[in-house]
Parts: C-alpha cells; sequence; structure tokens
C-alpha cells in the first residue's frame, strides 16, 4: 500500500522544467478526479450484488459481468476491502466505509492462525492497514501487529528470508519476487509497537532478494530456490513467467515497488539504486503503446497478452520512488512515467465502464496455467486506484506550493 511521502516543491520545478507530456495529451486526458468519480461509482453498484462479508472479487471471466468470489484464505481476499477503503477516502461516504469494515472484519483470522504462506501483507496490509491509516481504529492496529508476528513465523534465519510458498515441495526454501510488498507490514509494525526483529526480518529479506532474484541485467526472477538448511542459493525459475530468464511483467513492479519502500523504510542505498535500476529495465522494455506484455520475452509478442495490472503496480512503484530519488531528471522521469501509466488506464481501451463490475479490462494472471488471461484482476483495480489518489494528492499539493 504505502503512504506516499515526496519532496514536493523539487518534484514540482522538476516537472516545469521537462514537462510532464504533451499538451494535446494533457487536454485529451480525463482528470483525476473523473476517473476516480466514476470508479467510485463502479465500486458501489458492485456492491449491490456482494452481501456476504466473506466473500471477496478476485477475477470475471471473459463473456461475464459480474466478479466471482473467493474465500478469506485467498491470495487475493484483502484487495476488495482496500478498494472500498480507497473509495471511501476519496468520497468521504460513510456507506463506503461501512461496506469496508464489513468485508475487512472476516479477515482477522488470518493474523491469528498459522501462517500458510507469505500473503498475509497482501490480505491484511491492504484491508486492515487502510483501515487504520484512515480511521485510528486501536482494535486494527492490534491485528495488524499480530499479522507481522504470524508473518515472521515464516522466516528461515539460515536462508535470510521469509519461505513464500511452504506448500510447494519442490523448491526446499522458496522466496518470490511478490513478497517484496508484504515486507511493507513488517517494517510498520515495528514502528508501531512490534519488535524490532520484524524490521531485521525486513531488512534481511530485501537484502537476499536483492542478492538472488535480481539478475546481473536488473530483470527479476519470478522465484528463487534455496537449500534451506545450507541457505545455498538453489536457482532461479520463472513459475508464473514464460521462461526461468525472462521477464515477467508483474514481477518486475513488484520489485520495483518493494525496493523504493525499502529504501525509504531504511534509508539504504543499494535498495535505492535497485529501484531506479528495476523501474529503467522496466521502462526500457516497454512496447511502443506503452502497456507492458504479461512478459516481455513471450516469443508471441505482439500477439501476446497485456497486463494492466503490472501497469497499475507501475504507476504506484513509480510515484514512490520519484518521491525518494533527489535528482529532478529522475523525480520528473518517474512522475511522468507514473502519470502516463494511469492515464493510459484511464483510456478507453483499458477502463471498463459498462462492460462489467471492474474498473480495468486486460490483465494477465497465472499465463503459464492459463489462469486469468486478459481478464479483469482485483489487484489491478486495488492498485489502480492507489495510483490515482497518489497522483491527486501529489497534484493537489504541487497547485498549492
Amino acid at each position: 500500500m504505502g503512504i506516499f511521502k515526496i519532496g514536493l516543491a523539487s518534484l514540482s520545478l522538476a516537472v516545469v522544467l521537462l514537462g510532464c507530456n504533451s499538451t494535446k495529451k494533457e487536454t485529451e486526458a480525463p482528470t483525476v478526479d473523473k476517473v476516480l468519480n466514476s470508479s467510485t461509482a463502479k465500486v458501489r453498484d458492485a456492491l449491490n450484488s456482494l452481501k456476504t462479508a466473506d466473500s471477496f472479487p478476485r477475477t470475471i471471466s471473459q463473456d461475464h459481468t459480474k466478479w466471482e468470489l473467493v474465500g478469506v484464505r485467498d491470495w487475493c481476499s484483502g484487495f476488495w476491502p482496500g478498494v472500498l477503503w480507497y473509495a471511501y477516502e476519496y468520497s468521504e461516504d460513510e456507506a463506503l466505509k461501512e461496506a469496508a469494515e464489513k468485508f475487512t472484519a472476516p479477515l482477522e483470522t488470518i493474523a491469528y492462525s498459522p501462517a500458510m504462506d507469505h500473503d498475509i501483507g497482501f490480505q491484511v496490509y491492504c484491508s486492515y492497514g487502510n483501515g487504520y491509516r484512515l480511521t485510528g481504529n486501536p482494535e486494527y492496529k492490534k491485528i495488524m501487529l499480530a499479522a507481522a508476528d504470524t508473518l515472521a513465523t515464516l522466516y528461515n534465519p539460515i536462508v535470510g528470508t521469509i519461505h513464500s510458498w511452504p506448500s510447494k515441495p519442490q523448491y526446499p526454501h522458496n522466496t518470490i519476487i511478490d513478497n517484496m510488498i508484504n515486507l511493507e507490514l513488517l517494517f510498520w509494525a515495528s514502528k508501531n509497537g512490534g519488535s524490532k526483529k520484524l524490521y531485521d526480518i525486513a531488512v534481511s529479506h530485501a537484502e537476499v532478494s536483492m542478492k538472488y532474484l535480481v539478475r546481473p541485467d536488473y530483470s527479476t526472477y519470478h522465484l528463487g530456490s534455496f537449500d534451506d538448511k545450507t541457505g545455498a542459493f538453489i536457482r532461479g525459475v520463472a513459475h508464473q513467467g514464460y521462461a526461468d530468464d525472462s521477464m515477467w511483467a508483474r514481477g518486475q513492479t513488484w520489485g520495483i515497488y518493494g525496493f523504493a519502500f525499502s529504501y525509504r523504510e531504511t534509508g539504504r542505498e543499494d535498495f535505492l539504486q535497485t529501484a531506479i535500476k528495476l523501474s529503467d529495465k522496466f521502462l526500457e522494455r516497454l512496447p511502443e503503446d506503452g502497456m507492458p506484455y504479461w512478459d516481455f520475452d513471450d516469443p508471441k509478442i505482439p500477439n501476446a497478452p497485456k497486463d494492466a495490472s503490472a501497469a497499475a503496480v507501475a504507476a504506484c512503484g513509480l510515484l514512490e520512488l520519484s518521491g525518494l530519488v533527489k535528482d529532478a531528471n529522475l523525480k520528473a522521469k518517474y512522475f511522468n512515467a507514473a502519470k502516463g501509466f494511469i492515464e493510459l488506464l484511464s483510456s478507453e481501451p483499458y477502463l471498463s465502464k459498462d462492460t462489467n463490475q471492474a474498473l480495468l479490462l486486460h490483465s494477465t494472471g497465472h499465463h503459464p496455467t492459463n489462469s486469468e488471461i486478459d481478464v479483469p484482476i482485483i489487484y489491478a483495480d486495488y492498485y489502480f486506484m492507489e495510483a490515482l489518489l497518489k497522483l491527486k494528492k501529489i497534484e493537489e499539493n504541487m497547485a498549492s506550493s
């Protein structure tokens, strides 16, 4: 999730100096408020058919219009409550707040049950984290601290990382790039009454991920397999990507965002440089239309599916990064790139509008298993809402500075 912090005066200057986009593009692009208004209205409409609090939207199949639902234990369960919290944040609609509370509550069990995988951060931080940020509810804080302790039980000090998927015995100790996002729960907890060990675990996990999941060319492996007894790195694996040496788009963006806020929380220059290099690699490889393919090395390109969710995560990560780098040129580069993704996602080909209940079309989930190909997926909507709200705050502050 991340609370966006940025040197607004220097960013404003950089954007003025270098220019955000062409005048024509600025004129044609819908305003952030317009997109947030329509998105919030769609969230309200979707609520009308979502009555069971422990069933959460995940995807919409081809030729269907309504969300397909999953249970509390699904890794995507926290995103719908998060979308509701974002819609409430924008609208201040008490009905949306009540709905957010309703769909957040069933996830409490995640915090107090044995850890099954690394997704505790996605499940709890996106739901309770946004809820606590907006309401200050002390019960939410208690649950988040418990969730952080539960996530930490997956940490293997020999390897130095959290075991992402204990359910996959073919990889003795596996760590996936997605797990970088879940470190934010640990960083938050260590500052809000949790143990200092939570901070140390997050730092260690980022260090090892940086060493082994980030390749020399600054593309990323999806999964790193380690010997759980010695800590030795065994190999890097694609899993959700096209091939072990390919560049899976969403994985690259998990890395961008995760290393950016890891720098924010630690001040470690190597984390910042990693976020910069991952971002540059991602931007360099974008196709002409600016929307990433699900994997940049799929041989079927240009007939391979796109991944709007990767663009949404990239927008959040690049906005975060633009507020952390000190160089004015880099500030403008990453801000402009993030704004470009938001404008592209807000354009006719990607906004769902009346097509179905989702906000965005054209995401790709797990291509190698033919799962969720070119469909709406809830985490795309979540990060899209987050990016819109971040951009709105930045632009408002720039206008008043």
